[in-house]
């Protein structure tokens, strides 16, 4: 008996695209994209635009990491390779301003504010922030929260509180950060203690649902740094060189997802670059 062999329709790209948003997606699971697993990519409703115009402004508003520590200099800090990475590809110089500080917090609230490092985000807001006009907002809270004993329910009304009180002055698009990844958590002493990898998710998960409730972008950077040690300063809770990379990578990555007018010098490059590629040794070759 012939075998009946089953014919197919040319693969085009489209057809590799599709097909591979139905291997990354299963069952009703949400893709990265942001369209469910059953949608087909003709009928998917398209992503939101969050930014059309090139960004004029960032700030960053956070802990040590976000400070810079322990980066061996100001341009391997997360935030200036983010920056760095932004006005590559923008077709107009975007100000950066890191606005870290170490041992910080995000409320005087919070049961280590005491011996933590001041002013809290809470108290420095409208200097810190507001006062720099930002169009691009990143706010890094978590970590210090969780180590230092703020209850997860404390946390999420003063980052709620924190995300209304910048939207009732300027209407920056606000990305929020999840906790960084640390292997060692009794440095620092008993009061910065109380926390491990099963907190830090809890306060992970409550950062993405306060985001999506608040209309942010959301960085679980966690999941970025998949428990990778080497990643980690030796001091067991800050970034090295490698691991501020990935953070700055991870939220260029979801910036870009989101925000055409990252684009725009790129696509107007495309139409007039030469074709700079010369595949002719390869090819003399076979």
């Amino acid at each position: 008996m012939k075998e009946q062999v089953a014919t197919h329709p040319a693969w085009t790209r489209r057809r590799w695209l599709t097909a591979g948003s139905g291997l990354l997606c299963s069952g009703k699971a949400v893709c990265h994209g942001g369209t469910d697993a059953n949608d087909s990519i003709e009928g998917s409703v398209r992503r939101k635009d969050r930014h059309a115009d090139s960004f004029r402004t960032l700030v960053a508003l956070g802990e040590s990491t976000t400070a810079g520590g322990w980066s061996t200099s100001r341009e391997r800090c997360w935030v200036s390779v983010l920056g760095d990475l932004i006005n590559d590809f923008q077709s107009s110089e975007m100000q950066v301003f890191n606005s870290g500080i170490g041992a910080n917090v995000i409320s005087t609230r919070s049961p280590c504010y005491a011996y933590s490092g001041k002013p809290a985000a809470s108290e420095r807001l409208d200097k810190h922030v507001i006062e720099h006009d930002p169009d691009l907002l990143v706010i890094s809270y978590g970590l210090n929260d969780a180590r230092g004993g703020t209850p997860l329910k404390l946390f999420r009304q003063e980052l709620l509180r924190l995300v209304d009180r910048v939207r009732a002055s300027i209407e920056p698009l606000i990305v929020l950060l999840g906790p960084y990844y640390m292997n060692d958590f009794t440095v620092g002493g008993e009061g910065w203690s109380h926390a491990d990898l099963a907190l830090f998710g809890q306060f992970n998960k409550v950062i993405g649902k306060v985001a999506e409730k608040k209309d942010c972008l959301y960085v679980d950077l966690l999941s970025a740094y998949q428990e990778t040690d080497w990643m980690i300063h030796y001091d067991g809770v800050h970034a090295n060189d490698l691991g501020h990379r990935i953070v700055a990578n991870r939220i260029f990555e979801k910036i870009a997802q989101n925000c055409s007018g990252i684009a725009q010098q790129t696509q107007k490059a495309e139409k007039t670059s030469p074709r700079w590629r010369d595949e002719s040794t390869l090819r003399s070759n076979y």
